[in-house]
């Protein structure tokens, strides 16, 4: 642990600076005398807002240039929102820790002081995610949705512009930008399922590299990391990217971890959602397994139409 520079690559939005800043802070708490700088990179996610995410690549679009970066060698560390990461990792890298989960639901901002559950008929919803999208309209099918690219404050500001009745947001980014003040309500995961990885860092690095591990070692929450590894597994088993409505979220109940999965089509016609346990010990076994169900479900159909998807059953007995 002789490294006396550190160099941490982050996208340039005010949340994933503060998410880098927080980064950064606790590593010179933890290692006085360490200099940590951040290295600002541009993703093609950043450069590209105003299509839909479904429309021009989906996962992967935050973090490839991060990546690329790390591997080469100018940055020691990657911090991204977990839920911007596809589900495979490049070769040459891995999760090295995975901070204390934040608030993974999501919440509902409005102009007028109401409640989703008030937005009258045939109002005007704003999101960025079809995952959000297809789980409102299955409830609520005389909603207009419309499709909000941006930063949280861009997204907040064109609900204004635009004249729509509510947003939806994810409670992580406000809380972590002091927006929670903003918050009408929350969303609980009966009512709309979190995706995977919501509310959730991933500090990324390369493998191996057990230099940088010792660094960030500190930081790593296993409780939070088992739940990630059950919902990325659900992911990568179904090679999920931006182009379905796909949603997981986990938890820890005793010695158990529980995962709740969900497919849905692309304007709420059908989905499909189911629960399962299974030991602590299986995270990435119980997130495939869950995956396998919904497929059998119907939700291999919705796969098939939206991206081809050619996945075979994974056998675990």
């Amino acid at each position: 642990m002789s490294k006396t520079c550190f160099r941490i690559g982050t996208r340039g939005s005010p949340l994933a600076l503060t998410q880098a800043n927080w980064v950064k802070n606790r590593l010179t708490e933890r290692h006085p005398g360490l200099e940590v700088e951040l290295r600002i990179i541009k993703t093609q996610g950043d450069k590209i807002q105003d299509v839909p995410l479904a429309q021009v690549g989906g996962k992967g679009l935050f973090v490839k240039e991060i990546e690329e970066a790390l591997l080469t060698r100018e940055v020691d560390l990657a911090v991204h929102s977990m839920k911007d990461m596809p589900g495979e990792l490049p070769p040459g890298l891995k999760i090295g820790a995975v901070p204390e989960r934040e608030d993974p639901r999501d919440v509902f901002l409005s102009r007028e002081p109401i409640r989703f559950e008030e937005v009258p008929l045939r109002g005007k919803i704003g999101t960025s995610s079809l995952r959000r999208k297809a789980q409102l309209l299955f409830q609520r099918p005389d909603l207009e949705v419309l499709s909000l690219r941006g930063n949280l404050d861009t997204r907040i500001r064109k609900m204004e512009t635009l004249d729509l009745d509510g947003i939806i947001l994810a409670a992580a980014g406000l809380h972590r930008l002091g927006l929670g003040e903003r918050i009408r309500h929350y969303l609980e995961p009966e009512f709309c399922l979190p995706a995977v990885g919501q509310g959730a860092l991933a500090l990324e690095i390369r493998d191996p590299d057990p230099g940088t591990w010792e660094w960030i070692a500190f930081l790593h929450h296993e409780e939070t990391s088992l739940c990630t590894r059950a919902e990325r597994a659900f992911l990568k088993r179904l090679e999920g990217g931006c182009q379905v409505p796909l949603a997981g979220q986990a938890r820890i109940a005793g010695d158990r971890l529980i995962l709740t999965g969900l497919i849905a089509g692309l304007e709420g016609e059908a989905l499909f959602r189911e629960q399962q346990a299974g030991p602590l010990s299986g995270p990435e076994a119980l997130g495939a397994a869950l995956a396998d169900l919904l497929l059998q479900m119907g939700g291999r159909e919705i796969l098939e139409k939206a991206y081809g998807f050619r996945g075979t059953p994974v056998n675990f007995e």
